[in-house]
């Protein structure tokens, strides 16, 4: 992995395949997962279980324990992979604060393909009714620094393999990407 990158955010919609994803590049470049869903507060969860979606304010203080989250873990001497939503480009900025030099993996599929997802994944308080706010809410970040844009619809060891040869060389990897 590029030594000036500290750590990954990879992000996206529901059902994009954030978890396993970013369980398949932790794994394969020595990071530590960090998984984002597990520090949401008690009322997020309920709001999200109740098919309520959050809204700015709801974010705010998940975002910046995420930014502490990964300050820890940098501070450890981990390389942190984050899984976080990260759909506006104000939470990719509270995250860049915290953290200077934060790559994104943004992994993109189309709603069809995340309600499809949401609908199949069993036990996960976040429901497929959500689906359209996430898209809604959802800022693409091409075009931002240190931001590489992949179809979620690949195999999950191709997508590995591509965040892993743009993390070893972000300006070779001919991947799509953002500069």
């Amino acid at each position: 992995m590029n030594p000036s990158l500290s750590a990954i955010v990879v992000m996206g919609v529901a059902g994009c395949g954030k978890s396993c994803i970013g369980s398949a590049i932790a794994g394969k470049s020595g990071g530590r997962l960090i998984e984002g869903d597990a520090f949401h507060p008690a009322e997020n969860i309920r709001k999200m279980s109740a098919g309520i979606a959050l809204d700015d304010d709801d974010r705010a203080g998940w975002l910046v324990r995420l930014g502490q989250e990964l300050q820890a873990a940098i501070a450890a001497g981990e390389r942190p992979i984050l899984t976080c939503s990260a759909l506006k480009r104000r939470y990719r900025e509270t995250l860049r604060d915290a953290v200077p030099g934060l790559a994104f993996v943004f992994l993109q599929l189309t709603p069809a393909e995340a309600e499809r997802r949401v609908l199949a994944r069993p036990g996960h308080f976040m429901p497929a009714s959500l689906i359209a706010s996430q898209f809604a809410a959802l800022e693409s970040p091409e075009g931002e620094a240190l931001t590489l844009t992949l179809d979620a619809t690949q195999p999950i060891p191709t997508l590995a393999e591509q965040v892993d040869t743009w993390l070893k060389h972000p300006g070779e990897s001919g991947l799509a990407r953002s500069a």
